[in-house]
């Protein structure tokens, strides 16, 4: 593979850690801007020697409180640049960090105080410094709790705590001692020193810090700017967690390995207008993240005139017909192509600037799947929204690169620098899991070898637990956790979430069940169309209707339907794919036990109700009488009689195979 030029310069071939790197920046181009920060309203500059002069002056305030080689530091607080430079500081002195998000309380503080030996904590301010104070003495060892904003803290006369300010003020009055103690300090870390505790979320079990050394940080950083364009002083919008490791790699390896300029917003809730003043080049956030933006693009249209609401759809629609269909490797059509500069003029331009996305070329989404609509939406306006996908035990695996790419998937394998590790290699059992070995490879859990025996397979692969498929051109679909998919009785799997959601986006469908287990041989799905859509697809498309139940039965919807559930098909490897579907003759209602209040399905109930439906789907008949009691609004009771439906897919029952697939392999 080419290395990335920024890996090539000689600031990271001659460094084996982030803090050896911090090092030679701060050397080579003192006076470069290396991190902003908004703090009262005013952002505040600082360049590479000022974050030096910080990370050297807390490192050496902390060696002298008893802060040892191979001791954890935790940190507790919001991406402020004290943060960052407590962490680099832990680091120089051969520490390892830990970061927790804001909102743990204090019982799942002192757990992970108590697994991770923590000796030092970091706290951003008194609401955390009230929960370090709470679980300090339950924690053998601690020496010190340290605050950088002390507001509300001047009654406070616990002897553990420690300003930030005056423990830099040691470690300066040290340097100027001994100037040459912390660079020989870095210079003794090594590639393999662990450099971070990264927590598992515990969902199976009580978290697991995984063990993440410096190698696996450039390793991984390697991956990404290998994969994705990210131009040197980038501006980079901190904001997820350091305790997600995405941003260990993005913020604290890759603003260094880069470099970029790493910008940190005022708080939480100024995000959004930080994010228009700084109009950064790339940042990362969760689905949710994500889709709070498109939410808020949503309201201010409700929100506006008709003729603003008018202009907004056609630009949007242009956009559609252009960047989406390039996205999904369609060329578009020429009338879209004229149209766009003038959508662009006036109004995706102003609409990405509003969100502060205009310079964004690196927009990425991790942690979960975009929702597809959501992306597309973006994606409309000309924001170039990429997934990526890993499991903090191996590091990030996949994205979406080049011009093209499905929206569905997470993306493509990405390359492993052998400066770090072997070439990471893939497979995918026979359960769909997908395991995982190379790269930087897995450090293990820390303090609990029997769990990092049980991660691994016998031939030493890293189970990740995801249920995954690898599409035709090579890009991987994440599925669920494999403890969450579904079995069926010719030994295949298959994954009711990912298909429910997918289909959930369409247009036409409200709600949907699928339907498969041990005594069945394959998947089916029964279909609650979306009335209010097809009512108007069918009057613009001259199909007579009268009822909910004879829309429903149409051969022309069900030819959509099944053209939205083909396309999710592709997706799915054979023995997962959903054979058979027919649609509710009758919409769905809470008031007749359907449905609970919250509009989630009542699905035992549901296949008890339509228990002849059901089974017409798996006995291969094309049709079943239903006769349904009903409550209609009024009061009345009555029943409903209908001719249901059932529609083949792609593959009938007859033709399934029952055979089971051995694990399929790769190696990038």
């Amino acid at each position: 593979m080419t290395v990335p030029t920024q890996l090539a310069d000689q600031a990271v071939k001659n460094s084996a850690t982030l803090p050896q790197v911090l090092l030679a920046r701060a050397t080579r181009s003192p006076d470069a801007l290396a991190e902003r920060h908004k703090r009262l309203g005013i952002w505040r500059e600082f360049t590479w020697a000022d974050v030096l002069d910080r990370v050297r002056a807390f490192a050496l305030g902390l060696e002298k409180l008893g802060f040892q080689r191979g001791e954890t530091l935790m940190l507790i607080g919001e991406n402020e640049p004290e943060h960052f430079w407590a962490e680099y500081a832990a680091q120089s002195l051969g520490g390892m960090v830990l970061s927790v998000y804001p909102d743990q309380t204090a019982d799942e503080i002192v757990y992970l105080a108590q697994d991770s030996q923590t000796r030092v904590f970091v706290a951003q301010d008194q609401e955390q410094v009230d929960k370090c104070l709470e679980v300090a003495d339950k924690i053998d060892g601690v020496i010190s709790i340290v605050f950088w904003d002390g507001a509300g803290l001047w009654g406070y006369t616990s002897p553990l705590l420690r300003d930030f300010k005056d423990l830099c003020k040691q470690g300066r009055a040290i340097h100027s001692e001994a100037p040459q103690h912390f660079a020989d300090q870095v210079a003794a870390g090594l590639a393999n020193d662990i450099a971070v505790l990264s927590y598992t979320s515990g969902t199976t079990g009580l978290p697991k810090g995984v063990m993440i050394s410096h190698r696996y940080m450039f390793d991984n950083a390697s991956r990404i700017l290998g994969a994705i364009d990210i131009q040197p002083g980038a501006g980079y919008l901190t904001y997820i967690s350091p305790a997600w490791v995405t941003e260990q790699i993005f913020g604290l390896t890759i603003g260094l390995l880069a470099p970029m300029v790493v910008n940190f917003p005022e708080g939480p809730e100024e995000v959004l207008s930080n994010i228009r003043e700084l109009a950064v080049d790339a940042l990362v956030f969760s689905p949710r993240q994500w889709e709070n933006l498109a939410s808020i693009v949503q309201a201010r249209m409700l929100g506006a005139g008709p003729v603003r609401r008018r202009l907004h759809s056609w630009a949007t629609d242009v956009g559609q017909r252009v960047y989406v269909e390039r996205l999904e490797g369609r060329v578009p059509s020429l009338a879209a192509r004229l149209q766009l500069p003038l959508a662009e003029a006036l109004v995706l331009h102003h609409l990405r600037d509003n969100l502060g996305l205009g310079r964004a070329d690196v927009a990425l989404c991790g942690g979960a799947l975009m929702a597809p609509d959501v992306f597309r939406m973006f994606h409309a306006m000309g924001v170039k929204l990429r997934n990526i996908y890993g499991a903090t035990e191996i590091g990030l695996l996949t994205a979406h690169t080049g011009a093209s790419y499905q929206l569905e998937t997470s993306g493509r394998w990405m390359e492993c620098d052998p400066s770090y590790g072997d070439p990471v290699e893939y497979r995918i059992a026979e359960d769909s899991e997908l395991q995982v070995r190379g790269g930087s490879g897995f450090g293990g859990y820390f303090g609990k070898p029997d769990k990092t025996a049980e991660a691994l397979t016998d031939d030493g692969w890293y189970a990740t637990g995801d249920a995954v498929s690898m599409t035709d051109d090579g890009e991987l679909v994440f599925f669920d956790r494999v403890k969450d998919m579904r079995q069926l009785k010719t030994g295949h799997s298959y994954p009711p979430q990912f298909i429910e959601t997918r289909l959930r986006y369409s247009p036409f469908i409200k709600d949907l069940m699928t339907l498969g287990d041990q005594k069945r041989d394959f998947v089916t799905a029964l279909i609650n169309i979306d009335m209010e859509v097809l009512s108007r697809w069918a009057e613009e498309n001259n199909l007579g209707f009268s009822t909910y139940t004879d829309l429903s039965q149409k051969p022309e919807i069900l030819s959509l339907i099944r053209t939205e559930i083909a396309r999710i098909n592709t997706l799915l490897p054979d023995g997962s794919r959903v054979i058979r579907f027919a649609n509710f003759p009758k919409e769905l209602d809470p008031d007749e036990g359907e449905l609970t209040r919250s509009r989630k399905l009542c699905r035992a109930f549901l296949e008890d109700r339509y228990g002849d439906l059901v089974n017409t789907l798996y006995s291969g008949a094309p049709d079943v009488d239903l006769e349904i009691a009903v409550t209609y609004q009024d009061g009345r009771k009555g029943v409903l009689k209908a001719k249901v439906a059932v529609t083949d897919i792609e593959t009938t029952p007859s033709q399934l195979t029952t055979q089971k697939n051995g694990p399929k392999e790769g190696a990038l």
